[in-house]
């Protein structure tokens, strides 16, 4: 496949370190000097490579007469100016006027009409209505509680909402509001300046969980201080002044009596301190967690909302101030910090999700969380409901049209299996949502959008277009700012390698310019320091290696890090059978001989005894695909008769093959986690259960010993090795587990 156009992957080289900030106050510097003193600068001479580099002169301090000759390198935000300038005369025009402020020379003897017009395109006000974007109305049934369509021009709808805000707040509301603003975490976490040396030691990827806080039956343990109580300690917590206000009524109304001391609060404060986190315990909806898991996606969406509702004020803030003084603007942008607000490009969250129906959950519980008077019209709300729901709401979404449970599931499969894949399971979709005064607008364009809500596989597939198709690219994940991947087990279950790949082409250098307004781009973007500005929040019932993995290599946060640490009590007693479990460990050096020693332990130590017994119905219950794949070519080669259950097997042949083992005709049955996990086959005809790798889903576990019944023997032997901690602990309990793995003693035994 072609190398992507719009940058390096990480570990490559990174561009310096930017000097816009420095070149900024040298130039206000100089400016202000010759307004007192009245002495012109000296006209720099042009460097001879003809580039964008320049010899100028700088006054060396006030009570110099002679000149200076300083050859200064060109930042990148030069560079790039000089490169866009190419293709933009407002652009070339503003690179000019660049270097005339630089060289000392006053803009009062150019014409107004060459002054630089304003070029945010994917950050403008939203006075401009999207063209061919038809409205789709609210069905009061599909979201509950929300306000009835009223009938508005396209005009009104399109206007940022941010004005509407601001029309309500007397003098001293809005003098609260600056002082809030000014000291609240989303202007402190933004408006921070890296050094060079911060940036070095973020990139060396070291930082030790010293910290620590003690949670409900866990602890939270962090990179630096960490207070889960912040500075927030009376409403509005940091939040938008009406979005506190729509979330305050909201809780109330479900029956919530003390929101200051509530889950959702709490969570809510640990998500406004910029940090990254990992939430490894959460109880998922589908697992009768319902209260639990609703509290945490209000908190990270409440988060995601006021994040982009003060990015837009700050925007609209800035754009009102130009446009009172269209004359001084450009001056206003070159000189002041202050209209800092932009990144490459619109969208700032990402929510990662793994189906379909689960993104149909989350978009409606934030449809429900924005203030009614930001979603009096939510565009192409049917087209929503038609392609990721059935048009139910979250309470009524296990039953039909009469109250009654849906028949579309079988009795026989669990209660978590048909709530959790009870709608709609398709794990390829993508969606922009779009917020302007009175309108949410979903399946907005990606660059016009403040959040996109994918799957991984839905953004692979944009991302492998992107690098086969020049004119087709991804830079909307240039400027992504808050990252939230939510149910991170069930994507484990699909393929985390989608996560990783997807992480590491955030916050690239674009390739093209998008319509942005370059004069107001942090400085931190054209650094290439975006990563370490970037918050990610993962969420899962459990943490594996792969997920730990890309935690501590790609989430590089300057904040630090917070992820829960728990001690977890296991899962034996849900065994419901009097099974005698053998664990036996095996002993490998390294994590790479692994899965070598662990074959290597089954062909000598396990097999031997398989092959020997006359007795069939012999299950190996395997985690990962590649495991079933060594052990299968390896029964191949001894000619054992066996049958294949896999993630991968075709109905017929898994039908066909249940029905051999059931029979006898088949002596041993390859299973594998994912097969189970996505179906849940009830296998009969097992007399000995061999666990060849611990499930990662701890509730697997009892389900797989369970099938037992009706065996003679009653035995299950479970392989494992010190690197499987994770996984034995979430089984067996955090305190034998650790026994487990560092006493002399090999086997354990449980009944």
């Amino acid at each position: 496949m072609a190398k992507p156009r719009f940058g390096k992957k990480r570990g490559g080289s990174r561009p310096k370190a930017n000097e816009f900030t420095k070149n900024i106050k040298n130039k206000r510097a100089r400016r202000n000097h010759v307004e007192d003193e009245k002495i012109p600068d000296t006209p720099s001479s042009p460097s001879d490579s003809g580039n964008s580099s320049e010899e100028h002169s700088d006054i060396a301090s006030e009570e110099e007469e002679e000149e200076v000759a300083v050859y200064k390198e060109p930042s990148m935000y030069d560079n790039l100016l000089k490169t866009l300038g190419s293709a933009s005369e407002s652009i070339a025009d503003a690179y000019k006027r660049r270097q005339r402020a630089e060289e000392g020379k006053s803009d009062t003897d150019e014409e107004e009409d060459n002054d630089l017009e304003s070029l945010s395109g994917s950050e403008q006000s939203e006075d401009e209505t999207e063209t061919g974007s038809p409205r789709g109305d609210l069905d009061p049934t599909d979201l509950q509680g929300l306000a009835e369509v009223e009938e508005h021009s396209e005009d009104d709808a399109d206007e940022t909402f941010e004005s509407d805000g601001e029309e309500d707040f007397t003098a001293d509301d809005q003098s609260i509001a600056k002082e809030s603003e000014s000291t609240s975490s989303y202007s402190a976490h933004l408006g921070y300046k890296l050094s060079k040396e911060e940036a070095e030691n973020l990139s060396r990827k070291k930082g030790k969980y010293k910290w620590e806080v003690d949670a409900a039956n866990c602890k939270w343990v962090a990179t630096k201080e960490l207070l889960l109580e912040d500075s927030y300690m009376d409403s509005p917590y940091g939040l938008n002044p009406k979005l506190y206000d729509h979330w305050s009524n909201t809780y109330n109304a479900s029956g919530g009596h003390d929101l200051h001391s509530s889950r959702q609060r709490s969570f809510f404060s640990l998500c406004n301190t910029y940090r990254d986190i990992l939430h490894h315990n959460k109880k998922p909806f589908y697992l009768k967690g319902r209260e639990e898991d609703l509290s945490i996606m209000d908190a990270y969406l409440l988060h995601s909302l006021n994040h982009v509702f003060k990015t837009r004020d700050l925007v609209t803030k800035n754009d009102k101030k130009l446009s009172n003084n269209k004359e001084s603007k450009h001056e206003e942008v070159l000189d002041s910090e202050n209209f800092l607000d932009h990144g490459f490009t619109r969208p700032k969250v990402l929510i990662l999700l793994p189906m379909a129906s689960i993104a149909y959950r989350v978009i409606n519980r934030l449809i429900h969380l924005t203030p009614s008077g930001h979603r009096v019209n939510v565009e192409h709300i049917g087209r929503f409901c038609d392609e990721f729901g059935h048009g139910k709401s979250d309470d009524q979404e296990d039953e039909d049209e009469d109250g009654k449970k849906s028949k579309s599931w079988k009795t026989s499969k669990p209660s978590d299996f048909q709530t959790l894949f009870g709608g709609n399971n398709n794990d390829h979709f993508m969606i922009g949502i779009k917020f302007t005064k009175k309108t949410i607008k979903l399946y907005s364009d990606f660059y016009t959008s403040d959040m996109i809500v994918a799957s991984p596989l839905g953004l692979i597939t944009k991302i492998g277009e992107a690098e086969l198709e020049k004119e087709k690219d991804v830079d909307y994940l240039s400027s992504i700012e808050v990252l939230i991947v939510d149910h991170s087990d069930i994507i484990a279950m699909q393929n985390w390698s989608h996560v990783n790949t997807v992480v590491e082409q955030l916050n690239r250098i674009p390739s093209k310019q998008h319509g942005t307004d370059i004069m107001r781009i942090r400085p931190w973007y054209l650094d290439g320091q975006a990563r370490f500005y970037r918050q990610t929040i993962v969420l899962g019932t459990h943490v594996n290696p792969d997920i730990n993995a890309m935690f501590n290599n790609h989430c590089l946060n300057y904040k630090g890090k917070v992820k829960l640490s728990c001690e977890h009590k296991g899962v034996l007693p849900k065994v419901l059978l009097q099974v005698r479990q053998i664990y036996e460990r095996i002993d490998t050096e390294s994590i790479a001989d692994a899965d070598d020693s662990r074959l290597e332990y089954f062909k000598k130590k396990v097999f031997p005894k398989i092959k020997d017994s006359v007795q069939g119905g012999v299950m190996i219950f395997i985690s990962s695909y590649f495991e079933f794949v060594r052990v299968r070519n390896f029964l191949k080669s001894q000619d054992a008769s066996m049958c294949l259950l896999g993630e991968y097997t075709e109905q017929s042949d898994i039908s066909r093959a249940r029905v051999w083992f059931f029979q006898g005709k088949r002596k041993i049955m390859l299973y594998t986690e994912r097969a189970h996990f996505y179906h849940r086959y009830k296998i009969r005809g097992i007399q000995n259960l061999i666990i060849y790798s611990l499930p990662e889903r701890k509730e697997i576990y009892p389900e797989i010993v369970n099938m037992l019944e009706g065996s003679h023997s009653m035995n299950c032997t479970v392989l494992f090795s010190r690197f499987d901690l994770l996984r034995l602990e979430r089984i067996v309990g955090t305190t034998p587990a650790k026994r487990m793995v560092t006493s002399d003693k090999r086997i354990f035994t449980f009944c």
